[in-house]
């Protein structure tokens, strides 16, 4: 074990807000019944099979490589985290069932309660849960414990950008639970899941685990209801109003089934492609729209991948939003279900990414495409079946866990080579999970047949919009890089494409990038434009905002007026 490299920088206390209360985990299926387990656990780390000692105390959920959790440590592949916490049901709380739900835990989790083995999950990402109806004590206190190993230097499961050894674009690696711990309790027959499919006109949504029901939607005449007959029920709306980034309207419904009631929402809108003046374009609602974006990594210098608090997330949207963004590509992570409602509430356009698994080769993936070698036949790389098998997997949960957000407009399946095998089966796969989004097979390189759009990254030369048969979608640029005193994470540690040292410069450069480049673009017929990043990254200083989020490297009232021409330069387009 050794210490993370940034605990001693922040003080955990410091970034808390006032309120420290958490909202319900899970927006788009909740109930009046939420009772948190996140707080202080019991912990021990051990080698394998060794008598943990649980001598230490760790706050969840937050990865125990982080200041927020109370630990500051890294640890090694064969170590074994293990967490314990007791506790009793409220007065009242049990309905008949009580489900146990943790958000996300970094790779393998065991769960115990009251020494009896509940199961296990596999996978860092993705959220998973237990019926503990039965193994409960409704009386007296309960003990639950969850061991978590973290095999990261396997690559067999995705793994995204963390490294052992961090620096330069590799982050410091989390392992544990990263995600909150709580739980709820339903009738004897619930709403399990919900799949809401969305367009310009309504909604189909599909309930499992009941049949009969009763949807009633609040629109803005009044109420609208429909039955639900065989698990679905269709909504039909007069003159909809239809969801963007600059009318974010969600139609909040209820659906009573027996004794279960469960909150939610949707929000209508389509995201398809089509040609103007002969030139195909990504198209919100019908209308070619400009996807102004930002790369955003998700990463915290207090809690790695887990913000000191879910508004957190709001702070960091609005942020992008005051600066004229309407889009953030999730860069190769999936965050709590929190993210993606506030996206969806406060008209945040995503670009979603999967998580990476398999070898990355520097020689392969990033030296000879930046080269300019990014044609290569991917059905014969990485053809170990256990990680083509992870990965798959791991993008239809992905699929499953977030396709009722009406936020994400966009999938993104590879991101320059890391981990691509047979893309043209992917997007065949991921093409029947979800019809509904454009999809963007290989983002950077290693081009594929089957992908709705042409995807490169720009950045050591100029952009150029050339002539495309599909949608032009430039999903990496930029990466300027501004080091601001006092606030940087690895002092004299500096990543990025290009390096300034003064704001002024580096406002003037940023400026001019867009102006000259990206405007010219825009008006031959990009699509959208993602520039590196939303915020500094550890070594990487190359974010509109440091690492702490407390200084904007940029000109706000500069940044809302180069939107504005940007959004103009489509608008003409599609005119002209």
């Amino acid at each position: 074990m050794k210490k993370s490299p940034f605990v001693t920088l922040y003080t955990p206390e410091a970034d808390l807000p006032n309120d420290t209360s958490m909202p319900y985990p899970r927006p788009q299926l909740q109930r009046d019944s939420f009772v948190s387990l996140d707080g202080c656990w019991d912990f021990a780390v051990a080698s394998h099979g060794a008598k943990p000692r649980f001598d230490r105390t760790i706050r969840v959920p937050f990865p125990p490589q982080s200041a927020l959790s109370g630990i500051g440590e890294c640890f090694g592949d064969d170590t074994e985290l293990l967490y314990r916490r007791r506790f009793s049901l409220p007065e009242g709380f049990d309905r008949g069932r009580i489900l146990l739900h943790i958000g996300a835990a970094d790779q393998k989790a065991e769960v115990h309660l009251n020494g009896h083995l509940l199961g296990t999950h596999v996978g860092g990402y993705l959220p998973f849960s237990f019926d503990i109806t039965e193994q409960l004590r409704k009386e007296g206190e309960n003990e639950l414990c969850i061991r978590v190993t973290d095999h990261l230097d396997d690559h067999i499961l995705p793994w995204g950008k963390q490294k052992h050894k961090r620096g330069g674009m590799w982050y410091t690696p989390v392992s544990g639970i990263w995600q909150s711990v709580w739980m709820e309790s339903v009738p004897e027959t619930y709403v399990k899941e919900l799949h809401i499919q969305a367009n310009e006109t309504g909604a189909c949504i599909t309930a499992a685990g009941v049949t009969e029901g009763m949807v009633v939607v609040t629109t803005p005449e009044g109420l609208t209801c429909a039955k639900m007959r065989e698990g679905k029920a269709q909504i039909t709306l007069h003159a909809p109003r239809l969801w963007s980034p600059e009318d974010p309207y969600l139609y909040r419904f209820r659906l009573i089934c027996g004794e279960d009631t469960v909150h939610s929402y949707f929000a209508c809108r389509t995201v398809t492609v089509g040609e103007v003046n002969g030139t195909p374009h990504l198209l919100l609602n019908g209308k070619p729209y400009f996807f102004h974006g930002l790369l955003d990594q998700g990463y915290f210098p207090d809690g790695i991948f887990t913000p000191a608090h879910p508004s957190r997330y709001e702070k960091d949207i609005l942020l992008a939003k005051s600066l004229g963004f309407n889009t953030l590509r999730k860069h190769i992570k999936i965050e709590p279900q929190q993210f993606y409602y506030d996206c969806d509430r406060l008209g945040m356009i995503v670009f979603q990414d999967m998580v990476n698994n398999g070898a990355y080769s520097f020689l392969r993936d990033t030296a000879l495409p930046t080269l300019g070698l990014k044609r290569r036949n991917d059905k014969n790389i990485h053809r170990d079946p256990r990680c083509r098998a992870a990965f798959l997997n791991t993008m239809e949960e992905t699929v499953k866990a977030l396709a009722n957000h009406p936020c994400i407009c966009y999938w993104t399946i590879f991101n320059e080579g890391w981990g691509q095998f047979d893309g043209d089966a992917a997007y065949s796969m991921l093409r029947q999970w979800d019809t509904t989004r454009p999809i963007d097979t290989a983002s950077g390189w290693f081009e594929v047949r089957n992908s709705d759009v042409e995807s490169p990254h720009v950045y050591f030369k100029p952009v150029k919009c050339r002539p495309a048969k599909k949608p032009l979608v430039l999903s990496e640029f930029g990466g300027y890089s501004l080091s601001i005193a006092n606030h940087v994470a690895t002092p004299g540690q500096v990543y990025g494409y290009r390096r300034f040292t003064d704001e002024s410069t580096f406002r003037e450069a940023l400026l001019e990038l867009y102006r000259n480049e990206i405007l010219p673009a825009v008006r031959a017929g990009l699509s959208g434009a993602i520039y590196t990043q939303l915020t500094d990254v550890e070594d990487e200083v190359n974010g509109l905002v440091t690492y702490d989020r407390k200084h904007v490297k940029v000109d706000p009232t500069q940044m809302q007026a180069l939107a504005a021409e940007l959004m103009a330069a489509a608008t003409q387009e599609a005119d002209s």
